[in-house]
């Protein structure tokens, strides 16, 4: 079967998935002007460990939909794309760690390595292997694409979600320490 007709199964999938992503986008930037009028809550290593791969991760899912629903000739050629998008999100999550554990104002909860590293380095390996094994097993390798692409939109709704609703309690005159991890709002 050609490539368009195996991917092109998936279209309606990621118009759906890949729009939320879009828009859940500009909510996050949304987010994060708010946190910006938060004097002294964090610094640039926070917003680069816990912000930023929340808008990546975004984008990421966006980026996968255009790649399914390209008019690819051949499916190997769709295979390399993502599988270069899931080495590069691997490097990506290492350097998260990497950030994660260098933040000076926040201190990561499991929480925050669950959704802030384990899931999104789950899900670019996930990414990865699905590509290796595209042109030999399609359907499998393509769900397991669309599951790496809910796990970073789930990943990226729920650490706006907690930013918000931390934000929310703190303006509120909650105490902070009552937080269940949500390293973007101490920003």
């Amino acid at each position: 079967m050609p490539a368009h007709e195996i991917l092109g199964k998936w279209e309606n999938f990621y118009v759906i998935v890949g729009s939320s992503a879009g828009a859940l986008t500009g909510l996050q930037f949304v987010v994060m002007a708010i946190v910006a009028d938060q004097p002294g809550r964090g610094g640039h290593k926070e917003i680069a460990a816990f912000g930023t791969p929340t808008v990546v991760h975004f984008m990421d899912v966006l980026l996968i939909g255009a790649i399914i629903s390209a008019p690819w000739e051949e499916l190997n050629h769709a295979a390399y794309v993502i599988g270069l998008f899931g080495l590069t999100g691997i490097i990506y999550s290492a350097i998260i760690t990497r950030r994660a554990g260098r933040t000076e104002r926040y201190q990561p909860v499991l929480e925050d390595w669950i959704f802030h590293v384990v899931l999104p380095f789950v899900a670019y390996i996930l990414m990865l292997v699905a590509a290796l094994t595209l042109t030999s097993f399609d359907t499998p390798s393509l769900f397991a694409i669309g599951a790496a692409s809910l796990i970073l939109l789930s990943v990226g709704v729920h650490n706006a979600w907690d930013t918000v609703t931390f934000l929310a309690l703190d303006v509120s005159g909650q105490d902070q320490t009552s937080k269940s991890g949500s390293p973007t709002a101490n920003q």
